[in-house]
């Protein structure tokens, strides 16, 4: 390496190093609790303000289904005379009248357990909603501290590769060393500086998908959770934990309001009948005014044109909810079975990576300082660095994992630690 590389080349390690530590003085080290950070998700969440609109309004038709009457009023009107006819004997008649649609038997009470099995639906949906937002916020807090090791790995790859690079310039400059070394060092440590740039990347992007669930730009403590939450968490059985699944609960609110709806269709087995009252007051030709009241109904007849529509949309919806249990049931006890075995998996990996991670931090460093007393090449001694940077980062990356799997296992409980 020249002499005017070298300057080059400290300047490039000064900026990186300025570069770094910025970005990390930008994230926080110690940020909320999970469950806090699941709250701050929660409050911003669309969805759930979409979802408890939808509850509002069930709740209202409970309440509007507990009227007396079907339906609104009806109000009817004529006049008649006989002017338009061309004579003017002073016919005329005004008549107004005011009905009411009536309940079939049963109907009312029908659509008050359709209403309220509805509202009892979206408030699992909430719940369902919540359970899903978590797992978002869990998945974007485990990129983000990934990401966030692997700049901190990168960065340490980068400096020893630049530390290697110094001497072997100082070392060719010197003729201890053969040009293709300092060569070498130099490609090596562009290599790094790529990788660094790339982490950094990787970091930025997952602190903002992250913020924008969050709403600020934090990353939640996923390490405080571990082993000893799941083994107190309250529903361990399988069948507990799939019973206590909101999933599961929206599904069957979904069939109670499927058969709610399927009473409410035999309940209207014709169009409701009305009943009002008409005034009727009129003028004849030789007659004084004359004035009457009395009652007036309808009834519609029942039709199978009608009826047969409402009955097969109503069968077709309960045994679609009732086919979504079953399958829902089944999805859920697959997800239990594999949120188990990934946290057996991930406490395997996280161990066994933790100690191939020491081992090659210690195989780097030794070969390191063989390289700097001439026992091996400068080639070995990269290629030791850059697999000890490479097991290090997936050490970080399994005990990542292994604390999400544990909070997965707890937020299968129906716990949100």
């Amino acid at each position: 390496m020249n002499h005017t590389m070298r300057p080059l080349l400290f300047i490039a390690t000064a900026c990186a190093v300025a570069w770094v530590a910025s970005a990390r003085a930008q994230v926080p080290q110690s940020g909320p609790s999970f469950h806090e950070a699941v709250g701050m998700a929660w409050a911003i969440d669309p969805v759930r303000i979409e979802l408890q609109v939808g509850h509002h309004s069930a709740r209202a038709r409970v309440s509007a289904a507990g009227s007396w009457f079907a339906g609104g009023p009806t109000l009817s009107g004529e006049y008649m005379d006989d002017h338009m006819l061309g004579s003017n004997e002073g016919y005329t008649t005004y008549q107004g009248g005011v009905s009411v649609p009536l309940w079939l038997p049963g109907q009312g009470s029908a659509t008050q357990q359709v209403a309220s099995a509805e509202a009892a639906s979206l408030d699992e949906q909430l719940n369902v909603e919540h359970m899903a937002l978590s797992i978002r916020v869990l998945d974007a807090a485990a990129a983000s501290l990934i990401a966030r090791t692997r700049v901190d790995v990168a960065h340490t790859l980068y400096d020893a590769i630049t530390r290697m690079a110094a001497s072997a310039a100082h070392a060719v400059h010197g003729g201890e060393l053969a040009s293709t070394d300092g060569q070498m060092a130099q490609a090596a440590m562009e290599n790094a500086h790529n990788e660094l740039a790339l982490a950094q990347e990787e970091a930025e992007n997952a602190a903002a998908s992250l913020e924008a669930l969050l709403g600020r730009p934090v990353v939640p403590d996923l390490a405080r959770y571990g082993e000893g939450d799941v083994t107190h968490a309250r529903f361990i059985a399988p069948r507990d934990m799939e019973d206590n699944d909101p999933r599961i609960k929206v599904a069957h609110r979904n069939v109670e309001a499927a058969e709610a709806n399927m009473k409410l269709a035999r309940r209207s087995f014709m169009p409701n009948p009305e009943i009002g009252v008409d005034a009727i007051h009129e003028k004849q030709y030789g007659s004084p005014w004359d004035d009457r009241v009395g009652l007036n109904f309808s009834i519609p007849l029942p039709s199978e044109v009608r009826n047969t529509p409402i009955m097969s949309e109503a069968r077709n919806r309960l045994a679609s909810a009732t086919s979504q249990e079953t399958q829902a049931r089944r999805m859920v006890h697959l997800e239990m079975m594999r949120v188990r075995e990934r946290l057996i998996a991930a406490t395997t990996v996280r161990q066994a990576t933790r100690t191939a991670a020491d081992s090659m931090e210690r195989r780097a460093a030794a070969q390191e300082h063989a390289w700097r007393v001439g026992e091996v090449g400068l080639d070995t001694v990269i290629a030791a660095r850059q697999a000890a940077g490479g097991t290090r980062l997936a050490s970080a990356r399994a005990d990542v994992e292994w604390h999400v799997a544990s909070i997965r296992m707890l937020i299968a409980t129906g716990i949100v630690p």
